[in-house]
C-alpha cells in the first residue's frame, strides 16, 4: 500500500466498500482516514464518545462522495457557477489521495496527504498544489494548505465540512456567532442572528461571511461541549437538513438529522482565496472536547 515507514499505531486497512483507509491509534485518540477524498470519518478522544458522524446510508465507492465525517469541499464550495455540470462541492472529495508522511509528535500522530494527480481538465486550478495534514490527538487539528506554483493567479473556495455527532439536534446550542449577519440558504435571504445561540428547529443552512469566530457546540444529551476554533478562515457554515430535506437524500437516513449537525470551517463566496504566483494559504480547524 505504501513505502512510507509507518509509526506504531498507524496502519492501512480495508474500509467500507473495500476502500483503503488509515487507522490511527495512540494514547490520545483513535481515528480513521480514507484515501478516497482524504476523508476523515472517525475521531474519538480517549474516554469520550465518537465526535464525528457518518451516515449509515452513505455510499463508499470510487467517484462517490462520503456522507459524513469531514468532506473536503475544494476547489469550489456548493455549485460551480461557471460549470453547472461540475460536481457539487468540487473535486477533492471525489479524488484518490496518497499518504506523504506519518509521524509522531507530543500532540499525537500527524499524517499528511496530497492528491494522487492533478485534475486540471475538470476544473482543478493549474499549478495548484494541495496538502492536508491531520493531527490526531486529544485535540484534532486539520490543516489544509494550497500553494500556487503557476505563473498566473488562481482562486479557490475551501470548506472542511465537518459533521458532528450529537445526542439530539433539537436540544443542542451553538454559540459564537451571536449578533452576526449571515446568508440563510434555506430561506434564500440575508439575516442577522440575535444575541442567542443557534438552535435547530427547522432546516438550517447558514453561511456567516467575514467571520473568524470560535464556535462551541453545547450538547446536553452527550454531556459535552465541542470547541471549533479556526485560523485562515473567514466563513462559517452551520447546516442541518431537518425532516423534509433529509427524506430527499438517498445517502442520508430519514431520521438521521436528529443525530448530527455541521459546523464548517470555510472560505467561500466573497471570502474565496486568491493566490498570486508563489503564494500559499493555510486553512486550519481545531476541535476540542470538554466533558460536562
Amino acid at each position: 500500500m505504501s513505502e512510507i515507514l509507518l509509526p506504531a499505531g498507524v496502519r492501512f486497512d480495508n474500509g467500507r466498500g473495500n476502500l483503503p483507509k488509515l487507522v490511527i491509534e495512540n494514547e490520545h485518540a483513535t481515528a480513521e482516514i480514507y484515501l478516497h477524498g482524504a476523508h476523515l470519518t472517525h475521531w474519538q478522544p480517549s474516554g469520550q464518545e465518537p465526535v464525528l458522524w457518518t451516515s449509515e446510508q452513505s455510499v463508499f465507492a470510487s467517484g462517490q462522495a462520503v456522507r459524513g465525517g469531514v468532506p473536503i469541499c475544494f476547489p469550489w464550495f456548493g455549485a460551480n457557477t461557471s460549470d453547472p455540470d461540475a460536481p457539487l462541492h468540487g473535486l477533492a472529495r471525489l479524488m484518490d489521495w496518497k499518504l506523504l508522511s506519518a509521524v509522531e509528535s507530543d500532540e499525537g500522530t500527524i499524517v499528511t496527504l496530497t492528491p494522487e494527480q492533478p485534475h486540471e481538465s475538470q476544473g482543478w486550478p493549474r499549478g495548484c498544489e494541495a496538502r492536508f495534514a491531520i493531527t490526531v490527538g486529544a485535540k484534532l487539528e486539520m490543516l489544509f494548505v494550497v500553494a500556487n506554483t503557476d505563473d498566473e493567479s488562481i482562486a479557490y473556495e475551501i470548506a472542511l465540512h465537518t459533521y458532528f455527532a450529537v445526542g439530539d439536534a433539537m436540544q443542542i446550542e451553538i454559540s459564537g456567532t451571536q449578533n452576526q449577519k449571515y446568508f440563510d440558504k434555506a430561506a434564500g435571504s440575508d439575516a442577522e442572528q440575535d444575541g442567542s445561540p443557534i438552535r435547530i428547529s427547522a432546516e438550517t443552512d447558514r453561511v456567516y461571511f467575514d467571520s473568524n469566530a470560535t464556535c462551541v457546540l453545547h450538547d446536553p444529551v452527550l454531556k459535552r461541549d465541542i470547541t471549533v476554533s479556526k485560523d485562515g478562515s473567514l466563513t462559517t457554515v452551520v447546516w442541518n437538513p431537518w425532516v423534509d430535506k433529509a427524506a430527499t437524500m438517498a445517502d442520508f437516513g430519514d431520521d438521521e438529522w436528529k443525530q448530527m449537525v455541521c459546523i464548517e470551517t470555510a472560505n467561500a463566496g466573497r471570502n474565496a482565496i486568491t493566490l498570486a504566483p508563489g503564494e500559499s494559504h493555510s486553512t486550519t480547524a481545531v476541535l476540542e472536547v470538554q466533558a460536562r
